[in-house]
């Protein structure tokens, strides 16, 4: 599908968040995906993979994750100085921050005249995080986490003690959990860690483990594993496919896979 972009600002508690809005051009109703950044904000790479996702027919929605700090249109470079800023503003935000921008989007694509209501989310790094995040809100029916950063550790956002862990019971829809095997940031016991507290509360979820570095899937940089990326995206575009519907083809309601 040919795509198109908008911007939308929205209403939050901690002040207007510029969004950045990606969808199918052709008319009609699609299911809503909420997709998360690293923490340089909406960069190429990001939009990049935003098209492929609306491409196949999904309005994708990029929030600024850092709004309440940076003008908007703001963007890090991928270089020591834009790591240091993301990573200072990672643990200045406060939690409820980061919940009420999920909220705040969520309800932006269930409202939009062009979406079904269906409604997914999809991160990386920090952005999986914060879209496994997302999915504690029930009406997330799928959600696609690439080596979502610091849940293990429970140290996203100010105070560096969120309950991402702790509310893993919380999440009502089907989780796809992606992680490189030689990210140093998510070590195996970090991954055990998060796969033994979904297995605890008995989630539904995918879990795969590959053999690629942290940002496998950014196609800028030395880490970028363009297979990796591929196979991956298809994982995550079949996960959406069956739990939220293509276009105007709802998901089934009576899914065996949807927790009640």
């Amino acid at each position: 599908m040919i795509v198109v972009e908008e911007q939308v600002e929205l209403v939050t508690p901690w002040g207007p968040m510029r969004t950045h809005i990606v969808k199918p051009a052709a008319a009609g109703k699609y299911p809503g995906v909420v997709f998360y950044s690293e923490i340089f904000q909406v960069t190429g790479p990001i939009l990049r993979t935003a098209k492929a996702i609306a491409g196949h027919g999904y309005i994708v929605a990029i929030p600024e994750i850092y709004h309440e700090f940076e003008k908007p249109g703001e963007v890090f470079p991928y270089n020591q100085e834009g790591t240091d800023r993301g990573n200072v503003l990672k643990t200045t935000k406060e939690l409820a921050s980061y919940d009420a921008d999920a909220r705040a989007v969520l309800d932006h694509l269930a409202a939009r005249p062009d979406c079904t209501g269906q409604l997914g989310a999809m991160g990386i790094c920090i952005g999986g995080h914060l879209a496994y995040r997302a999915a504690l809100n029930p009406d997330v029916r799928a959600t696609v986490c690439f080596y979502a950063t610091d849940i293990h550790k429970h140290s996203l956002a100010k105070g560096m003690n969120d309950d991402s862990l702790q509310r893993a019971s919380d999440i009502r829809g089907e989780l796809l959990m992606i992680w490189g095997r030689q990210d140093p940031h998510i070590p195996l016991e970090g991954r055990m860690a998060v796969l033994n507290r979904l297995n605890e509360v008995n989630a539904q979820f995918t879990w795969h483990e590959v053999n690629g570095a942290h940002a496998f899937l950014r196609d800028e940089g030395a880490r970028y594993d363009p297979e990796l990326a591929r196979q991956c995206m298809t994982l995550a575009l079949d996960l959406f496919h069956r739990k939220l519907g293509q276009g105007d083809l709802n998901a089934a309601a009576t899914s065996t896979n949807t927790r009640n």
